[in-house]
């Protein structure tokens, strides 16, 4: 089992989606932590930030109000490689849509477009995949 400790940071405007994908992240290992950022424009701030901890993995919602998770992209593009080196970055929307997967395939620092919700399962492929032991 893998029981490395990661810092989660879930980028979504929906309470009901960040309470479910918490409760999976942390029934994947307790020991995670997991911050919420209820917009892409709280969540930019906090990872140009010094604050700690930096997230090893990003879940992103594609449709938020005020700032979408395309417009999050664009902004995150412009920040400093070193700091986009950081985290691993997961598009986690309810579209299935294919145009929205292979824009989400554009982006050199999307690994990976999955469907909501978050499950237990999809959680440890992600682990698997991104962080073996």
């Amino acid at each position: 089992m893998n029981t490395r400790k990661l810092c989660i940071m879930l980028i979504d405007d929906d309470e009901d989606d960040n309470f479910y994908h918490e409760r999976e992240i942390l029934r994947n290992n307790a020991d995670n932590t997991v911050l919420i950022k209820d917009s892409g424009r709280k969540a930019l701030d906090y990872i140009s930030s010094d604050e700690k901890p930096h997230s090893d993995l990003i879940f992103l919602d594609v449709n938020m109000p005020k700032m979408n998770g395309w417009e999050f992209l664009q902004e995150y593009n412009l920040l400093d490689k070193d700091v986009q080196s950081h985290a691993i970055i997961i598009m986690l929307s309810t579209s299935d849509y294919s145009a929205d997967i292979a824009k989400s395939k554009t982006w050199d620092f999307v690994s990976d477009f999955i469907t909501k919700p978050l499950t237990h399962q999809k959680m440890k492929e992600i682990r698997e995949k991104y962080f073996p032991e």
